[in-house]
């Protein structure tokens, strides 16, 4: 493992040197290949100098116990040694998670859909806190979020579906694993004998995908177009701006009406369905893999409920791995990273388990 290290270590100070050369510079395309290779390395070789430094304590610490001939000098190097030795397990087991291969599409920008379930216009409400719940979470990681298509529920504020575009640093590799559905537990505020009511919402998280990543032909399309629904400008109710796309062969459709001319609609519901088939391919992939299968989280299984959202208790359940949390407020204000980091540590264990056996 080590030996892997200062290879990275080594690539990492290559790249650094590459970077700071005037005609990389000028090479954009090459300049951004690299630099993004340079991030991607940046976290490993932190946390190997991290682990060398400790070493080279400890190593420095035994060798004074050892010569230290004062008794009180000799018990603090004593007392340090066993700090840092406790501390070498712990950085060895962090670099053995960051050396774990990564998924090629945990970098890509994603795309979120939420639906809302069983439970009527409480649904519909709950759809709209989730969406309002993830745009809070994406400004807070300094992402852009967008909507691409929004269909409103029946009551004021209720949504029945939305797809929103996050676009970011690994967006798809954080929120992953909020696909599945999410249950709340709360009285709505029609409800006049303050009994509790379940209801829910769906989640989808598809990575965004690339013309190359998926073959798409023009005669294996269906496109229609209809006027806008929602607020906008002077086309809106006038000219048949909005655009659905429907992939004949799959039977899945898309649509998009949040941009104000037909052409940008109709290039974002490709990119909506390039996501969607992108997505069934890396599922089909993932599923082929025993190491996989074996993790609920990493299966990302869509029809399973997920996460229980209980309003009289101000808790929150994610179901997978046990997590519970007594901060639903701040949750639903888009502090996530709590939650999401124990998926993704619980995900992490799990693909060491699945690297040992």
């Amino acid at each position: 493992m080590f030996d892997k290290l200062q290879s990275i270590k080594d690539k990492y100070l290559t790249i650094e040197q590459q970077l700071s050369d005037p005609e990389v510079a000028a090479d954009q395309n090459r300049f951004r290949k690299l630099n993004k290779e340079y991030s991607s390395l940046r976290e490993v070789v932190r946390a190997y100098d991290n682990w060398r430094s400790t070493k080279r304590q400890l190593d420095e610490t035994l060798a004074m116990q050892k010569s230290e001939e004062d008794p009180e000098m000799r018990a603090l190097a004593a007392t340090e040694a066993e700090e840092l030795q406790e501390r070498l397990p712990e950085l060895e087991q962090q670099l053995k998670v960051l050396l774990l291969p990564k998924e090629e599409a945990d970098t890509r920008n994603a795309i979120i859909e939420i639906r809302a379930g069983t439970g009527g216009d409480e649904a519909g409400l709950f759809a709209a806190d989730l969406m309002h719940m993830y745009q809070r979470y994406a400004e807070r990681q300094g992402w852009n979020c967008r909507t691409l298509d929004v269909s409103e529920g029946s009551v004021p504020g209720s949504l029945k579906e939305v797809s929103l575009e996050v676009s970011g640093h690994d967006v798809y590799g954080i929120l992953k694993f909020e696909s599945g559905v999410h249950r709340v537990q709360r009285v709505p505020e029609t409800e006049t004998q303050g009994r509790i009511h379940t209801s829910a919402a769906s989640v989808a998280v598809l990575p965004e995908a690339e013309e190359v990543d998926v073959e798409i032909r023009k005669e294996d399309l269906q496109m229609d177009t209809f006027r806008s629904g929602g607020k906008g400008g002077q086309n809106v109710n006038k000219v048949e701006t909005a655009v659905r796309i429907t992939h004949v062969p799959s039977g899945i459709a898309v649509a998009c009406q949040e941009e104000r001319s037909q052409l940008q609609n109709r290039e974002r519901a490709m990119k909506m369905l390039r996501s969607k088939l992108y997505d069934i391919k890396i599922t089909e992939q993932q599923q082929s893999r025993a190491d996989l299968r074996r993790s609920m989280v990493a299966t990302g299984d869509r029809s399973a409920k997920i996460r229980t959202y209980n309003f009289p208790q101000s808790r929150v359940t994610d179901h997978r791995i046990g997590f519970t949390t007594h901060a639903l407020p701040q949750v639903m204000q888009g502090e996530l990273d709590p939650i999401i980091e124990a998926l993704r540590m619980h995900d992490q264990t799990e693909r060491l388990k699945a690297e040992t056996n």
